[in-house]
């Protein structure tokens, strides 16, 4: 069992020259034409252009709670090379950030080109800059968290108890680092890419007329850009803090069987420590083998070879699972919980179905997601008609399924909950969420692959490419947005399960076995905590609102104040119900003359420079308020604070994402022709209108608040857990 642990960081290197072949395999895919490259070289330009401005501002802020750490860490019960580890995680998430970002911008044009002739070609090569990202973010965050294991056990020794327990605390550090640079990047990505959104669609559909994707649309590559900063280096960033935050979580709770008799032949209870590790190392394997089965034919179903893919990964895990658990841990052992002062009897078989209810627990939720969201589905089509009416009974409609939502995916959490706790204790939550989490590989390659397909229709707008490319570039995107809809639901659900293993990890680390809600300081911090994502959700929109009138007022003035801007926008609306082929020579000319005119750089900027500077009062609210009240209160006034935040949170998350995603795809069926009360509607209409209204106002939840609630729930508990050691 000792060398067990020298084998985990190779599976983190699998993936990480997972990223290195697929990489390569994408940049030598034809990029297409001349015009189609200089589009996708502005896209990949703005996208990298934000990302080296966020990053100078988080180097800034990283440093010094490096420094903050070093200093206040000097304990027993820790150590100043915690910042050490917190470098580590936050480097870690940002590179995972920087490979996805990096391989998704040449993914776009190169399936925008293998549109051109076929859909199954341009189906493959999305998946793969998907799952560069997929595979880069449990690459780096195993071998990132093996490493540090190893280096410390030999550095520290673990050959009692408080040992094993130091270089725990010290690991959470990465855990820290990694969340740290999670809600930055999910906020400043969520609101560039929604100021852009608003920006190209009230401006550009509704004032204009004209596709939001329209070269013609000054706002069109900021739009482009937002979705590879918002929904890759995003998502990418938010499920590499759970994934980590999960494994970190278990780790600590794990701590509690070490010198238990029945694992005296398990590295005396070492195993239990290690046991998420090797399940997350398993996960990249079978990852890496569920990409196999995404495979379409012509004419065939993308959704169905993207489900094949996640359904045949969790398969295998399923069956993995079972022969690590039934190899690492002790068929039967009785634990005295210092946590709730009970005793239990545990089994190998227990734990086992602990992570299943974990992985079912995600599909279950992405299920149910996909059925509030999904195109064609009643709660869509509700929204659907309602907008016949107007923009007010569209929103309405919106909120309501936005709020219905919540419950079944609660019922879901919550039996997932009672169920691994009564099979496991809080290990067994714990490692649910392990199980949850472990084809995080394949599941963010399906989720990065949505942002990659919508990229790839906007190049074919932009690039005036044939119907036809749009037409399978469009089929590739309406999946990407289930995807995106399935893997918000997966964030959220590894987040409640994550956050309540890392709750428990903290009342581990601070010695509290119970929290009396009783208690007037509980109940305050009950409160605050229940209070903080209405607070943080008021923050990101009102940075959305904000950086979008900037956008709105720049997208004007370019229509107004460039000529040639304006001469072509007066041609198409003169020729809207004309095909291009029929306009006058003239026309054509004028509108020939304007390609190049829009000023994509100056909303590139507006977008870059409103995120920067907004994301910075989130982050810093998630980062201090745990901090002042656990050191100005005490750990049962921070854990109600953690109790509040985690319930009001998850709700809201839930509610936030899935109303945003049925707004969305109610705008994306009534532009692709829908019969409301025996008549047809479409684009322009006044339907379409409504849902458009609808759609913006539902972008800053599904992109922007809602998806960061996710890491600010998980962001709190962990540096609740840090600071865990410095608490009275």
């Amino acid at each position: 069992m000792g060398t067990l642990v020298y084998v985990i960081p190779l599976f983190g290197v699998l993936g990480i020259l997972y990223t290195v072949w697929k990489t390569s395999w994408v940049n030598h895919k034809d990029p297409g034409t001349d015009k189609m490259k200089k589009i996708s070289g502005y896209i990949a330009e703005g996208a990298m252009a934000f990302l080296r401005a966020e990053y100078k501002v988080l180097a800034i802020f990283v440093v010094s709670v490096a420094l903050l750490l070093a200093f206040a860490a000097d304990s027993k019960d820790s150590s100043p090379v915690i910042a050490v580890s917190f470098l580590v995680g936050a480097f870690c998430s940002a590179l995972a950030g920087f490979i996805g970002m990096r391989v998704a911008t040449k993914a776009n044009v190169r399936t925008t080109n293998a549109a051109r002739s076929s859909l199954a070609k341009a189906l493959e090569i999305a998946f793969a800059g998907g799952s560069v990202m997929g595979m880069g973010v449990v690459g780096l965050g195993v071998l990132g968290l093996s490493v540090l294991f190893i280096i410390y056990s030999n550095v520290f020794g673990v050959s009692n108890i408080a040992d094993l327990n130091r270089v725990i605390t010290i690991i959470t550090g990465f855990s820290f680092g990694a969340s740290s640079i999670a809600l930055f990047a999910r906020v400043g990505g969520g609101i560039y890419t929604k100021a852009a959104d608003v920006g190209a669609d009230l401006v550009g559909k509704i004032e204009a007329g004209i596709p939001e994707d329209h070269h013609l649309n000054p706002a069109t590559i900021a739009d482009n850009v937002g979705d590879n900063v918002g929904d890759v280096a995003g998502m990418g960033a938010d499920l590499f803090e759970s994934y980590v935050g999960s494994i970190v979580g278990t780790m600590v709770l794990g701590t509690a069987f070490f010198g238990l008799p029945e694992f005296a032949d398990k590295s005396n209870g070492l195993a239990a420590v290690i046991l998420p590790l090797m399940i997350a190392g398993v996960g990249i394997v079978m990852s890496f083998l569920g990409t196999f089965f995404v495979r379409v034919k012509e004419g065939g179903d993308p959704q169905k070879a993207l489900n094949m893919g996640e359904f045949g990964s969790s398969f295998l895990m399923v069956i993995a699972i079972y022969f690590i658990i039934d190899y690492m841990m002790p068929s039967k052992w009785v634990f005295a919980d210092p946590l709730y002062g009970e005793t239990y009897t545990i089994t190998s078989l227990g734990i086992f179905f602990a992570t299943v209810i974990g992985l079912a627990t995600g599909i279950l939720i992405g299920i149910v997601t996909e059925y509030f969201t999904g195109t064609g589905r009643r709660p869509v089509l509700g929204i659907v008609h309602q907008s016949i009416t107007g923009s007010a009974t569209n929103i309405i409609a919106g909120l309501s399924t936005g709020m219905m939502s919540t419950a079944i995916p609660i019922v879901i959490l919550a039996s997932a909950i009672l169920g691994s706790f009564a099979l496991g204790g809080m290990y067994g939550i714990a490692i649910a969420a392990v199980g949850m989490l472990s084809n995080t590989g394949i599941q963010l390659a399906v989720d990065a692959y949505g942002p990659i397909s919508d990229n790839a229709g906007g190049i074919a707008e932009m690039s005036e490419l044939p119907k036809e490319v749009r037409k399978r570039t469009d089929k590739l995107d309406a999946v990407g947005n289930t995807t995106a809809a399935i893997g918000k639901g997966f964030a959220i659900g590894s987040a409640a399960l994550t956050a309540l293993a890392l709750f428990g990890a903290f009342m581990t680390a601070a010695h509290i076995r119970s929290i009396d809600v009783s208690k007037a300081k509980v109940m305050a911090g009950l409160l605050f905590g229940a209070m903080l994502p209405y607070l943080f959700s008021a923050l990101a929109m009102s940075a959305v609102g904000k950086a979008a009138m900037a956008m709105i007022e720049e997208v004007r003035r370019q229509f107004k104040s460039i000529p040639a801007l304006s001469a072509a926008l007066k041609v198409m609306k003169k020729n809207q119900d004309k095909d291009q082929s029929e306009w006058s020579e003239e026309d054509k000319i004028i509108f020939e003359n304007a390609d190049g005119s829009a000023e994509y750089g100056k909303c590139v900027d507006i977008s870059t420079k409103a995120a920067i500077r907004k994301m910075v009062i989130p982050g810093l609210l998630a980062v201090f308020t745990p901090v002042i009240f656990g050191l100005v209160g005490d750990a049962e006034m921070l854990g109600g604070l953690l109790a509040g935040v985690t319930a009001s949170g998850v709700l809201m998350a839930i509610f936030q994402a899935n109303a945003g995603g049925a707004w969305d795809n109610a705008k994306k069926m009534i532009e692709g022709g829908v019969e409301i009360e025996g008549k047809m509607y479409g684009k322009g209409s006044n339907p379409h209108k409504a849902a458009v209204v609808g759609d913006t106002v539902g972008d800053p939840f599904k992109d922007t608040s809602g998806p960061s609630l996710n890491i600010l729930i998980k962001l709190m508990a962990v540096v609740s857990l840090v600071i865990a050691p410095l608490i009275k």
